[in-house]
């Protein structure tokens, strides 16, 4: 396993963060953590080198008002010694907080979910510029401080889905350790994009990545005109490995985080990882990948990740799924194949026809997606 300075923090990361996000689960729920598998994947990561581990109080939850399955998992896993070996993540639901006591009082609660007395990296989840003027008010910049002085937390961060220059504003308004933003060859000039990238990595923040391989749009098939021009390269690879290299290939970013479920991405990563030095694809290779940048560019209706954020649609509408279908008919030009897969793979109940349009969704999407006028564009194209 390849190590990157975190930053200002001098700590040494894995370039590959185990991301608790996309755990496998049993019968689609989401709650019901495949313990069992999700303990093995998790284990074998550390065993070959992963330190750093990444969760949030809603994580394999049912909506983001309540706490979700994923930290406990993480504390039942990381006995017998493990909890030692990593670097431990997680992140304070801002959106939870109404006062300076809620802040203390959902960091007990995540210290106590996760079964431990220090949180390594804690992070503000999904910082934005008014729920930080927000919480500057509440007292959230003395907490941090207070948190860190008291042992509680031992670095103060942020993840971030908003603009850039938002971005840099909330980077110069606090002694931050390290941020997290969504980096992919995708989003390269998106959110906080490689222009917020360089300036955090300039005031020596450490950087974790997420979305590297874009909730795994970039992990799957892909169009047949990019997989022509990849073979052109000297060395093959998968498309997961593409995305993965081309993030790592920056010097400013610490870890990668990838949430992954099943062994085998947990095997793949893990040997993308150890050839992912810094400034390592030749400029043939950066090339590859920025055509392939192109045909998405051209191709692809809906920036969507396929994160989650806005489940569970209160009318049952699997949001994430009509988009990912909706997608696929035009980057493959198979229009008439989406069509049959809506029509047979999707539930009745979970069909873009149902939305009632209350917007709940959008409130929660990070990629500021007005999915109620998409979900319509899905419903014209495929219904």
């Amino acid at each position: 396993m390849l190590y990157r300075k975190m930053g200002k923090t001098n700590e040494r990361v894995s370039v590959l963060g185990f991301g608790c996000m996309r755990l496998p689960v049993i019968d689609g729920e989401p709650t019901n953590i495949d313990e069992e598998k999700a303990t093995k994947m998790l284990r074998y990561a550390i065993d070959n080198g992963v330190n750093y581990v990444d969760t949030a109080y809603p994580y394999h939850g049912t909506g983001f008002d309540k706490p979700g399955e994923s930290e406990p998992f993480v504390a039942r896993a990381l006995k017998d010694g493990y909890r030692e070996k990593v670097n431990l993540a997680t992140k304070l639901p801002i959106w939870l907080v109404q006062t300076r006591e809620d802040m203390d009082r959902l960091l007990e609660e995540q210290l106590e979910r996760l079964e431990t007395d220090k949180i390594d990296f804690y992070l503000l989840h999904s910082l934005d510029k008014s729920t930080w003027e927000n919480l500057k008010k509440l007292g959230i910049e003395e907490f941090l401080d207070q948190a860190i002085e008291d042992g509680r937390i031992k670095y103060a961060g942020f993840s971030f889905h908003s603009d850039v220059n938002s971005f840099k504003e909330i980077v110069d308004s606090y002694d931050w350790s390290f941020c997290q933003i969504q980096y992919n060859y995708l989003d390269e000039n998106y959110q906080a994009g490689k222009e917020g990238l360089q300036y955090a990595a300039d005031k020596g923040l450490g950087i974790v990545v997420m979305e590297p391989i874009r909730g795994g749009s970039l992990a799957g098939e892909m169009p047949e005109e990019i997989m022509k021009k990849w073979e052109e390269a000297p060395v093959k690879r998968t498309p997961a490995q593409w995305a993965l290299r081309w993030v790592m290939n920056h010097p400013e970013v610490s870890v990668v985080l990838s949430g992954m479920t099943a062994m085998e991405h947990v095997k793949d990563n893990i040997n993308t990882a150890q050839k992912g030095e810094v400034n390592s694809l030749t400029e043939q290779e950066i090339e590859l990948v920025n055509y392939a940048k192109k045909v998405f560019n051209d191709k692809m209706k809906i920036n969507c990740t396929g994160c989650r954020y806005c489940m569970p649609c209160p009318q049952g509408v699997d949001i994430p799924y009509n988009f990912d279908i909706y997608n696929k008919a035009y980057l493959f030009n198979n229009l008439e194949g989406a069509k049959t897969q809506y029509e047979m793979f999707l539930a009745d109940e979970a069909k873009a026809v149902n939305c009632i349009e209350c917007g709940i969704c959008e409130s929660h999407c990070p990629q500021d997606i007005p999915i109620r006028k998409e979900l319509k564009n899905v419903r014209e194209a495929l219904e």
